[in-house]
This record gives C-alpha cells, structure tokens and sequence, in this order.
C-alpha cells in the first residue's frame, strides 16, 4: 500500500473539520500546486513533477496547471514542456508581507543586531507553512560568507532552530498535531533524536529564553532562536540569528548571541503596531 504524503494528510486534516458545502477541494488542490514550487527549481517543474510532489493524479495537475496557466498565476515553456510561476504569484507574496507590520518594525533592529555580531551572520523572522518554516524577513553582516537563504526560503520545522523555537511557543493543540504529522513523515530510525532535539529546545527556552542549535540542522552551521508573538493580532512567528559554526562558537553564541536576541524580541513585542 502507498504511504500518504503529508500534503494527502493535510488535504485529509482540512477537510477533516469542515463543511462539504464550504470546502473547496479544487480551490485546496490548486493552490497546493502553486506551493509545489520551490525557489531552486530555476528551470521550472513538469506536470509529471507536480503531480509527484503533490501526489495528485496527472490529469487533475493538468487541468490546474491549465486554469492557473490562463489566468497568468503559471507560465509555460513549450520548448522545455515545464511550467514557472507567474507575476500574479509574486503580487500575492507582496501583499502578504505588506500585512506583516512586524516586518518593516523590525528590520533596522534586525540589521543592527547582525552588523553588531560580526562577520557571517544573518538574524532571520519566519513563519509556520505545514512542515517548514519561512523566512518573511532577514538581515545579513557584511561578509564573504553566509547562509544563502532570504525572504521565502523554507527551512525544516523539526531540526532547524527555527523551527524548533516555533515548536517551543506554539499551543499544546498546535504543537501535538505538529508532532504527529513530523513522526509521520520522518525516518523512523531518525525521528528518536528529532524528537529529542524538539523536547531540548522546549526545556532550554524555559530554561533560559532561547534555544541553541549546534549543527542539528547543516552540519557547520550554529544558530539560537526565539519563539515572538507580539501584542497585534499577528500569528506566532520565530526570530533565530545564524551562521557558520567558524563565526559562531558555542561560547559565544550562548554567552552573547541568544542573549541579544531574546532582547530583540522583547523589544519587538512592544513596538509592533496593529495592521489597519
């Protein structure tokens, strides 16, 4: 038997808790395809490689590929017979930001914090999107070296310190349903130590605010992170600040940095103002 992919649960999950009349499943499944799309695929995706990554029938992804082709959310390549997001998609993103006034409000503390902390770092905010976090901002030091990452990437909910911070300050409900959907979808072999690592970042965030994670996510990569929700009406979001393991010691990312960013985030919570 075929093991469900986590976009099939969470179709399933959707439509678990809503009303047949209310819920649109064709609405859902085309909007799954535009999420397919990842910022690596340069050269576009397929149907075939649609219909993989959302386990939806090839003749469903045609149909959705079509709609959205027309109404300008895809482009096509007849050459390549791949498609690529649209300029629609990209006004989308936009307005979601611009919704965001914890973007704008943070983004000079943000700079400042990376410029302060040297060489090779980038302070980050990002959001849940099912099993992955996004960056919605980020602000980098001068460097030759740093993480290649920036507003849209997404990043592992379960090992990254992000991810894992979210995790931390998310209700019990959330957070339970997050926990079932990762041990779903990981290696069992693997899903003891992730779950560890997740357990970690709750007990090390109560303990003392921020959550260390030495190369749980990329190997050379050391990073501290926060759960932030601030007084508006915004949803929980998490501020992490990372970087190469060479420029972020444990001493001092523990001693320093997750200090400062905890100080970031409580200076955030009260300077957010409400979107009108």
């Amino acid at each position: 038997m075929r093991k469900r992919t986590h976009i099939e649960d969470d179709a399933l999950s959707a439509e678990a808790g809503r009303n047949e009349r209310q819920f649109i499943t064709s609405l859902y499944r085309g909007l799954e395809v535009l999420r397919a799309f990842r910022a690596d695929d340069r050269s576009g995706l397929s149907n075939g490689d649609l219909a993989e990554r959302t386990s939806l029938p090839n003749s469903t992804v045609s149909r959705l590929t079509y709609t959205l082709l027309q109404t300008g959310y895809l482009t096509y390549d007849a050459e390549t017979g791949r498609y690529r997001m649209g300029v629609p998609v990209l006004s989308l993103g936009y307005a979601c930001l611009s919704g965001m006034p914890i973007r704008e409000a943070a983004q000079g503390y943000m700079q400042t914090l990376a410029d302060s902390c040297g060489e090779g770092v980038m302070v980050a905010l990002g959001g849940r999107d099912a099993l992955t976090m996004t960056y919605v901002a980020c602000a980098k030091s001068r460097s030759v070296v740093s993480l290649q990452l920036g507003v849209g990437s997404r990043i592992s909910l379960a090992r990254s310190a992000m991810g894992r911070a979210y995790l931390a300050g998310c209700s019990e409900e959330e957070r339970a349903e997050a926990l079932e959907d990762l041990e779903r979808h990981a290696d069992p072999d693997l899903w003891p130590s992730i779950r560890a690592g997740i357990d970690d970042a709750r007990a090390q965030i109560q303990d003392r605010g921020f959550y260390a994670n030495l190369e749980k996510w990329h190997t050379g990569v050391n990073a501290v992170a926060v759960p932030f929700r601030s007084q508006s009406d915004e949803p929980l979001m998490a501020f992490n600040l990372g970087g190469p393991a060479s420029f972020l010691p444990q001493d001092r990312l523990i001693g320093e940095f997750g200090p400062r960013l905890v100080a970031l985030a409580e200076t955030m919570s009260h300077r957010v103002p409400r979107a009108r």
